[in-house]
């Protein structure tokens, strides 16, 4: 399980340290928010979106920051960046300061983010990037899930100070990874070219790609939010069961996430892999609305049933969009085309809530019904769109493949 000497093993210490410190964050920042910090529920969710979108704005020039700066030197400083502005989270009393410290939070995570994707486009072989990230998200998990565990230690013990060393805890994580990144390979700065900065901004086709990931991205909120809701108003299924359904998602992503990404190396295989993605997901939406009426043991069976389908599809959804963004990015603009890319997940985490609440929670099994056609026809659009921009990188004097295995001629459809 351990990779070889090199980048990929630097960057698995890298991001398993980091990780760990998030899943300690992820697991107690509202409670720590409202009862330490003395804020509102509404205060925490609203401050937090606005540094959701400031995240989403700050990437593309973040990743273009990399790119001219050298990813290397800009992660370990955005690292120590955060090391600082995490301990910031001491001194949040108001709504103010939680917003002006978690945007400058998400700002310089999203700096760090850009630099990561350009390390990876950069330190690792182009047929080796994919299986990398894949590698990672595995990691990713391991580390979050860690985290978690150590903050379970202070939901336990429940006081201020508890909460406040994972504070710390977070802070420390982000200054080990700073140090842990010097071990990274150095990759030198993209030479300034003439012409506008950020091109990938006025890459229509793949700003399209993007907006499609990020319609597709809300999928990961339903076992986070949306399930957990369904299963105390709608069904008879026990509580505890939403433990059960995170440790089976985050085992599989553990174990599976590296065998998944498989065959989506080029762009065509990842197009296709994100359009069975859309109908697996689709298929685990139909399984969790038949969920509503049954004894509690047999919307267990299928809870866990349509759990397991979402996960295989959430596999294939990710390692679809590292072959998609790895394969359309100029080699000269990988920052900044990771980082633009990585704006359709943002996108989508921040309009999942209201939107997949209120479609399973409102409407009931419409709702779910709708989910799956959402699904179904935003990951077939994505193949076509693909080969849309593959002919516009590549030029127009030869057929593409757009992900269907047919060939479309070089005049389009």
């Amino acid at each position: 399980m351990l990779p070889r000497p090199g980048p990929l093993r630097s960057l698995s210490a890298v991001t398993l340290i980091n990780t760990l410190g998030n899943g300690l964050w992820m697991t107690v920042n509202a409670l720590y928010l409202t009862r330490v910090a003395g804020l509102s529920a509404g205060e925490v969710g609203l401050g937090l979106t606005v540094a959701g979108a400031a995240c989403m704005v700050a990437s593309a020039p973040m990743g273009y920051l990399a790119d001219r700066r050298g990813p290397r030197g800009t992660q370990i400083a955005f690292f120590a960046a955060l090391a600082v502005l995490t301990l910031g989270m001491l001194v949040v009393h108001s709504f103010g300061t939680l917003v002006l410290v978690a945007t400058l939070t998400a700002i310089a995570d999203a700096g760090q983010r850009g630099a990561h994707g350009a390390i990876i486009a950069q330190a690792i072989p182009t047929g080796e990037r994919v299986h990398a990230r894949a590698f990672l998200r595995s990691v990713s998990n391991v580390g979050i899930s860690v985290g978690a565990a150590l903050a379970g230690i202070a939901l336990a013990i429940d006081t201020p100070l508890a909460y406040r060393l994972t504070v710390v805890g977070n802070a420390l994580s982000f200054a080990a990874a700073a140090l842990m990144a010097i071990r990274l390979p150095v990759v030198p700065p993209v030479p300034k070219v003439a012409g506008p900065r950020l091109i990938a901004l006025r890459d229509r086709p793949f700003l399209t790609l993007v907006a499609l990931d990020g319609l597709m991205s809300m999928h990961f909120d339903i076992l986070n939010i949306v399930l957990p809701l369904w299963i105390v108003a709608r069904t008879d299924a026990p509580r505890w069961l939403v433990s059960v359904l995170m440790l089976v998602n985050t085992s599989m992503v553990v174990a599976l996430q590296v065998r998944a990404a498989r065959g989506t190396e080029d762009l065509a295989g990842a197009a296709r892999a994100a359009r069975g993605a859309g109908r697996l997901i689709a298929a685990a939406c139909l399984v969790f609305l038949a969920t509503a009426g049954p004894p509690g043991w047999v919307a267990s069976l299928l809870l866990i049933l349509g759990c397991l389908i979402h996960v295989i599809g959430e596999l294939r959804h990710s390692a679809a969009g590292w072959g998609i963004s790895f394969g359309l990015a100029p080699k000269q603009a990988q920052g900044q085309y990771q980082a633009t890319f990585s704006m359709g997940m943002q996108l989508g985490r921040m309009l999942a809530p209201a939107v997949l609440v209120w479609l399973a929670l409102h409407l009931g099994r419409i709702g779910w019904v709708a989910m799956a056609v959402l699904f179904t026809v935003v990951s077939a659009a994505v193949p076509p769109v693909v080969a849309l921009a593959t002919r516009r990188r590549h030029g127009s004097s030869q057929p593409v493949d757009d992900g269907t295995g047919e060939l479309i001629p070089a005049g389009g459809h």
